[in-house]
């Protein structure tokens, strides 16, 4: 358990139980092994990949999201400016529910991802997206909090975007947490513009769908599992306008904590 950061309420054997169709076992048997190779292939790829121009990899790593939640069986709704201002450093924040939420902001926002340092041993996916060039915040660790302010802000200097998950933990998409202003401490220093994102799991019936939530004591095998053998399975994705850095720069008192309040604010307004 995190010292600093806070640890959800949700359970799975309390968000996890409604009830969702599903599709026929040779379909997830398809599902799942279409799931892998677009994996391999992002694997195989990813250092060529890396020798490409900027917008090069945008735009293959657009594609490949897409592609890897197309095999799941998601489909994605996006909408709003996905570019960010100027399409430079921008710090993206969104409600944190699933481990498929890193794929469905990469398929209209590419960027750099903050993730916990468990990650990294996740089977199959955690090489992948390590090689991505991920930051990696060890949330039993305290002290490293600075060190990982720094890398994000100088990212955004360098006008990469940078990927966050503010609350600290995923949630059932029912419940949600607080966002913790930690980490908008390097927009603050890099004066770099927070753009809001709100993510939403239904069914292709309009129903609200716990189905992707990633909670709890959940292994990510079980979770797959669970998204593989849903149907109609849709992601809603919006970017909100970006919230401009705060003037005067950086040292003002509260800053980071405004910008936490205002990204929270913009995120429940949609939800």
């Amino acid at each position: 358990m995190s010292v600093w950061l806070p640890t959800a309420t949700c359970r799975p054997e309390t968000c996890l139980a409604d009830p969702a169709p599903e599709v026929s076992h040779p379909r997830r048997a398809l599902r799942l092994t279409a799931f892998l190779v677009a994996v391999l292939a992002g694997l195989l790829l990813s250092l060529p990949v890396r020798l490409l121009p900027y917008d090069g990899r945008d735009r293959l790593a657009r594609l490949w999201a897409r592609v890897l939640l197309r095999t799941l069986g998601v489909t994605v709704h996006l909408t709003g400016p996905g570019g960010g201002p100027g399409g430079g450093g921008v710090l993206v924040v969104a409600n944190h529910v699933s481990w498929l939420d890193i794929p469905l902001l990469a398929a209209g926002r590419p960027g750099r991802s903050l993730a916990k340092t468990e990650v990294r041993r996740w089977p199959v996916l955690g090489p992948l997206i390590a090689w991505g060039g991920t930051v990696f915040l060890d949330r039993d660790r305290l002290r490293t909090l600075p060190d990982t302010v720094a890398a994000v802000a100088e990212e955004l200097r360098s006008g990469h975007p940078v990927i966050v998950f503010p609350e600290g933990s995923t949630w059932c998409g029912r419940e949600s947490g607080r966002f913790r202003p930690a980490l908008f401490q390097a927009a603050v220093e890099a004066g770099a513009f927070v753009q809001p994102v709100t993510i939403r799991y239904r069914l292709a019936d309009g129903r609200p769908t716990s189905v992707p939530a990633f909670v709890g004591d959940d292994g990510l095998l079980t979770s797959l599992a669970r998204v593989v053998a849903a149907r109609g399975l849709v992601a809603d994705v919006t970017f909100l306008p970006p919230i401009p850095p705060p003037t005067p720069q950086p040292t003002r008192a509260g800053a980071r904590r405004e910008l936490a309040r205002a990204a929270q604010a913009a995120v429940e307004g949609i939800r």
